[in-house]
């Protein structure tokens, strides 16, 4: 395999969302930016959402810089026109996009003037950038927990990224691992393709918000919330929640704890927005379950020491980042393997973007952090030289 050297200005990694709106907002204070995509096209990780799949987000606080959502999109914005505003955003834009190559590895130059990243790609391209931007997505990877006895179970098991509807389990006894949005979108998907029987298995309670009160949509509170100490936007939620949701209790679902802003920021764990979840477990179309434990060659072992025998279980259980291997060595990433900061600059000349966990809105948060990284580029002081370099 042949190697050749690229030097760029900026290098984006990621052709979703996040890194379209950076490579936007880098361009705007006049950068010149080429970005890196593994997938065929922009957007791949919503390209391979279920059909009908829509955001929790209202669609005015969800386009990203510089292009409004079109109003003939509706107020929550499904998956699939969501591509086809990220594909118009990214041509309108001009966007140099690189498709088909994957990125495997990021290090310091090391005294490259003017170019401080090195950048390999599997194709043996390396680039020399004097910024890098990561934005490859908070769901990246999807992640089944190394629970006993699943290697040996025999009953079919898929994560919820892999779910692409609910019309292939009619009929049948699903189990849903997970109490977070994947998992009541999967239910209450489930339930109205046919299944036979739904069930969540739910470890922790979750905070469950309607997407609007009184008129107002629950992002919006959200985002009037936002400035608040943690602990008073903690009780203000709670009080919301008890005249917006209804008791579960008698379907074995508890009060949370009046703790949804801390656990937004501690757990990174936002609420899950009624899209019909409440309705089904009120009742009884979904039946809630203690949490997984372990696995029997055909039956799932709960936390109370029961079993159930599900036809599939459907894992709702989270994502991980995929970063550690691209940043060996770096320490820019927690235990968790997620960054320290996003929107901010983590190292000299290189950033994440989309990776704020916040109530207001994923698309909402990373378009700020698109913004900010531009911004701070602009006011770098080494950067006039650096392009002069060029």
């Amino acid at each position: 395999m042949q190697t050749t050297v690229q030097d760029v200005d900026c290098l984006v990694i990621g052709a979703g969302p996040a890194g379209l709106a950076a490579a936007h907002e880098l361009m705007r204070v006049g950068r010149r930016v080429l970005v890196l995509e593994q997938g065929a096209g922009v957007a791949m990780s919503w390209r391979a959402h279920r059909v009908g799949l829509r955001l929790h987000t209202v669609r005015r606080l969800s386009a990203l810089p510089g292009m409004p959502i079109p109003r003939s999109y509706g107020r929550y914005v499904t998956s699939a026109d969501l591509v086809r505003y990220l594909e118009h955003y990214a041509a309108s834009s001009d966007i140099d996009i690189r498709f088909g190559t994957t990125v495997t590895h990021i290090e310091p130059a090391g005294g490259i003037a003017g170019r401080p990243w090195v950048v390999s790609t599997a194709a043996g391209t390396t680039y020399e950038a004097t910024t890098v931007v990561m934005a490859t997505g908070y769901n990246r990877r999807p992640f089944i927990p190394d629970l006993p006895g699943l290697d040996g179970y025999d009953r079919p098991y898929v994560h919820a990224a892999d779910y692409r509807g609910g019309d292939q389990y009619a009929g049948l006894d699903v189990l849903v691992v997970g109490a977070g949005n994947a998992a009541a979108e999967a239910a209450t998907d489930l339930v109205a393709a046919g299944a036979g029987r739904v069930s969540l298995a739910v470890r922790t309670t979750p905070h469950i918000v309607r997407r609007r009160v009184w008129g107002i949509s629950m992002q919006a509170i959200a985002i009037l919330m936002s400035p608040l100490p943690v602990s008073v936007a903690d009780r203000l939620a709670s009080v919301l929640s008890r005249l917006t949701i209804p008791d579960l209790s008698a379907r074995k679902v508890a009060r949370p704890q009046p703790d949804l802003y801390t656990r937004v920021r501690r757990d990174r764990s936002v609420p899950v927005h009624d899209t019909g979840i409440v309705r089904l477990i009120e009742s009884g179309a979904v039946v809630t379950l203690p949490a997984v434990t372990g696995f029997g060659a055909d039956t799932v072992h709960l936390a109370d020491g029961s079993t159930t025998r599900p036809d599939v279980v459907v894992f709702a259980t989270g994502y991980r980042r995929g970063l550690e291997t691209l940043l060996d060595g770096l320490g820019l990433l927690d235990e968790q393997g997620t960054p320290t900061s996003s929107g901010t600059e983590a190292a000299p000349g290189l950033y994440f973007v989309g990776f704020t966990v916040s109530a207001t809105g994923a698309l909402r948060e990373l378009a700020g952090d698109a913004q900010r990284v531009a911004d701070h580029e602009r006011r770098r002081p080494h950067r006039d030289l650096a392009l002069a370099g060029q």
